[in-house]
């Protein structure tokens, strides 16, 4: 049963240095913070895409440590991990296997060479057109050592040509039968929640999108799901869609993602007009994780379609740029909107995108906090970290502005911040006053401010925000004596 409780979202070596340090790190410098429960971006053997391109599930990178540093973290806290669904490796030894010996490999099945979807092999430049597109062409080309011939294969994601990530044929028997050894060896160690990333790229069929296709998509979500409960582990489904996609799968009992409330929140902050977060508020689902950042970026498109208007979101977008974002643009021409906007992502971390001004931030959590949902706050937020410039010049990837690495050392210096005091301040807060188990209300206001409310029988938490001069409060009741206090942001 997810807790309706703050969640950390870290790499497994980014407090520390390793597993055995964030254990430490999470017990000593925010013991009993996260009882929400701990997201570790995979800490398995990878090959690129910082983890997100698994060789194997089975065992747990070396550099970071071992499956019983997860349980012990897991004894306190539940995990969560991901498994990316929709690929795997290209040096996972299923696909060298398959490299070496084409169709003639046990793990052939696995993969989706282009004749399991075109006959003679050879993609229709029309059906690629309708799909919605992470790289130039949804297919890498792989020499075959047995044939010595060229093989294509479906590679919906990957930096590099050929891909480093090879997507996987989900109705193959043996891929079936692999992800219950994943899910297995995740229950056997103490992981309580697993995120399916890149889920919404799973169906593939020509004449779409190739993204989130219905019904299709919901036989294999409930069949994953249905596969999850025997082993008590809860699933939540990573899709990057219009908020009308998402909000289906609520419909459906899913939890998502509010992958809409970065921006909106951003969007009220630069613009000082609360009237579109207010409108999104009193709609959205409650069966929601919340997030402001990620090792991603805040999203914008697909996400954020229908929600927008070009005015604001490029007043959001030059402000961001102005403190030192960076963006990840779509790539299908299909999928910009008519006037050429094109943003996926704006990249960098929120306290830098908010122009590292301490108030801001503090409302930007507070409304994370008092929005209905599970809150999710990442590694580099919680210490209201800047943008990591020297990262993205060593690496030349844009999204090491908010990936950086904490050192002991540093977690020592940055936890004594007072922004970060205060927003643990709130994160205790949001953890342990019984209104939040209330009812949720958008008080009327005008549209320079905000009033959110939690109300129970004998308790209250109402956060008030002026935009116009960017302050807030939080007025709560006080459990002993039932009177009335307050928190400034």
């Amino acid at each position: 049963m997810v807790k309706n409780q703050v969640q950390l979202i870290t790499y497994p070596d980014s407090l520390g240095g390793d597993l055995k340090n964030l254990n430490f790190v999470v017990e000593n410098y925010f013991s009993g913070l996260f009882t929400g429960g701990i997201h570790i971006l995979p800490p398995f053997p990878s090959s690129g895409d910082r983890g997100f391109a698994p060789l194997t599930y089975l065992d747990i990178e070396p550099s970071f440590g071992t499956w019983n540093d997860i349980k012990q973290i897991g004894e306190k806290h539940a995990v969560l991990l991901d498994l990316m669904v929709n690929h795997i490796s290209a040096q996972s030894p299923f696909f060298q296997d398959f490299l070496k010996s084409g169709s003639d490999s046990q793990y052939a099945d696995l993969f989706i060479p282009l004749e399991k979807q075109w006959p003679d092999g050879n993609p229709l430049q029309t059906d690629i057109e309708k799909m919605f597109l992470r790289r130039e062409k949804p297919y890498s080309e792989f020499m075959i050592e047995k044939t010595g011939k060229n093989q294509k294969v479906w590679t919906t994601f990957g930096k590099t040509n050929p891909s480093e990530q090879i997507d996987l044929d989900i109705y193959s028997p043996i891929t079936i039968d692999l992800f219950k050894q994943f899910l297995t060896t995740f229950s056997k160690n103490n992981v309580k929640i697993v995120r399916l990333d890149a889920v919404g790229y799973v169906t593939k069929k020509l004449g779409t999108s190739c993204f989130f296709v219905e019904p299709e998509i919901y036989n294999f979500l409930d069949w994953f799901q249905q596969l999850a409960e025997t082993m008590q582990i809860e699933v939540l489904p990573e899709i990057h869609a219009d908020y009308q996609t998402q909000f289906k799968l609520a419909d459906k009992g899913y939890w998502i993602y509010d992958f809409i409330l970065p921006y909106t929140i951003l969007e009220v902050l630069v613009t000082r007009s609360s009237k579109n977060l207010k409108d999104y508020l009193r709609i959205r689902p409650h069966h929601q994780f919340t997030m402001l950042d990620c090792h991603d970026g805040v999203p914008i498109k697909p996400d954020l379609d229908g929600l927008y208007q070009g005015g604001n979101v490029r007043k959001v977008v030059d402000f961001c740029k102005s403190n030192g974002a960076n963006f990840s643009l779509i790539l299908s021409q299909a999928h910009k909107d008519p006037d050429g906007f094109d943003v996926h992502q704006i990249r960098g971390t929120y306290y830098s995108l908010l122009g590292c001004d301490d108030s801001a931030y503090l409302i930007s959590r507070a409304i994370q906090f008092f929005t209905p949902g599970i809150p999710q706050v990442y590694y580099v937020g919680l210490l209201a970290g800047r943008n990591d410039v020297e990262a993205v010049k060593k690496t030349g990837e844009g999204r090491e502005l908010n990936r950086h690495n904490y050192s002991l050392e540093e977690i020592d210096t940055e936890v004594n911040r007072d922004v970060v005091k205060k927003l643990l301040e709130l994160i205790r807060f949001r953890n342990t006053h019984p209104a939040f188990a209330g009812e949720f209300k958008v008080e009327q206001s005008d549209d320079e401010s905000l009033i959110l409310s939690w109300t129970t029988q004998d308790n209250m938490a109402r956060l008030s925000v002026d935009f116009k001069i960017l302050a807030g409060e939080i007025v709560y009741t006080d459990l002993n004596t039932k009177g009335h206090k307050i928190i400034h942001l």
